[in-house]
């Protein structure tokens, strides 16, 4: 019987600094092992891998993050009480918003390094590989958040105006899990379909950022035929470089609002074009252009018993 997997998180911590305004990175150094390396940790009981990169680099930096794009695994054997256990990490590029390094047992030095530096003093190839995969990735980027609206029960059913159709009670209680996975990301503009079930969704996200929710009706199923270029456009111009953006539509629009983007850029994207009901795409935007895109699925939720 092979032995189970370690799985772990963690991020390339940037920020912009210096005199030349050129991006820094920080790298730690724990003391048991006497080695440089990039914040990462196990993962707890029941948490997401972006759950746990974010914690553990907080825990061991003293940063608070806007998440950004993806940077995939690093894989690698690690021995643990005498057995050898295959260990997978997940990546992403977090920049820096706020907070300060104190030291610890764990970490006991935090080092802001330029890109060069970092990669001479880190002490293993798998976190040098990483930190090549940070640089070659695309600069200033914008991430828009597309997410389809969570469940509102069935169409049939519902005998009023279908664009007032309200979540139901696991609609109610993805919206409210939404929250933490978006707020992530650090979103500074929201936008939705004006459809209720739409606006619900991400409602509050809204409330808890203090941010309005502006309405298009060509994200919403009755009004993007004929509008799909500026669907489009919206999403390719949304927010400022280094910005995050939440849109919510409809599964009658996303499927084909990402095929656009993914054929005109040439870019694959890893994941259901369909996403499920309170489904995200991560999609990375440079220069106006589809960088890449990560699916996040509906958040797990379990409705509460009368």
């Amino acid at each position: 019987m092979s032995a189970p997997t370690i799985r772990a998180a963690g991020g390339v911590l940037w920020r912009v600094g210096g005199a030349d305004a050129s991006v820094e990175v920080a790298v730690i150094h724990r003391p048991h092992y006497d080695d440089w390396s990039l914040p990462k940790g196990k993962l707890a009981g029941g948490e997401t891998e972006v759950d746990g990169a974010i914690r553990e680099v907080l825990e061991e930096t003293g940063f608070r993050v806007r998440l950004g794009r993806p940077l995939g695994e690093t894989r690698y054997l690690k021995e643990v009480d005498g057995q050898t256990r295959p260990k997978v990490v997940r990546w992403w590029a977090m920049e820096a918003t706020g907070g300060s390094f104190s030291p610890g047992r764990e970490v006991d030095e935090l080092r802001w390094l330029s890109l060069s530096q970092a990669h001479e003093i880190l002490t293993r190839s798998t976190d040098t590989d990483l930190l090549e995969r940070f640089v070659r990735g695309p600069g200033p980027s914008r991430t828009v958040l597309l997410v389809r609206h969570a469940t509102a029960g069935s169409r049939s059913a519902w005998d009023g105006d279908d664009r007032l159709r309200p979540l139901d009670e696991i609609g109610q209680v993805q919206a409210d899990e939404l929250v933490r996975l978006l707020a992530h990301f650090d979103p500074t503009e929201i936008v939705s379909a004006d459809v209720l079930r739409c606006t619900a969704t991400i409602a509050p996200l809204a409330d808890s950022l203090r941010l309005p929710i502006r309405e298009e009706q060509f994200l919403s199923e009755d009004g993007y035929s004929g509008h799909e270029a500026e669907a489009e456009r919206l999403l390719r111009t949304l927010g400022e470089p280094h910005d995050s953006s939440v849109v919510c539509s409809q599964g009658g629009v996303i499927p084909d609002l990402l095929a656009r983007l993914a054929d005109t850029d040439d870019v694959e994207l890893i994941g259901p074009i369909a996403p499920k009901k309170a489904g995200t795409w991560a999609l990375t935007f440079h220069r106006g252009r589809l960088a890449g895109g990560e699916y996040f699925p509906p958040p797990p939720v379990k409705v509460p018993a009368d």
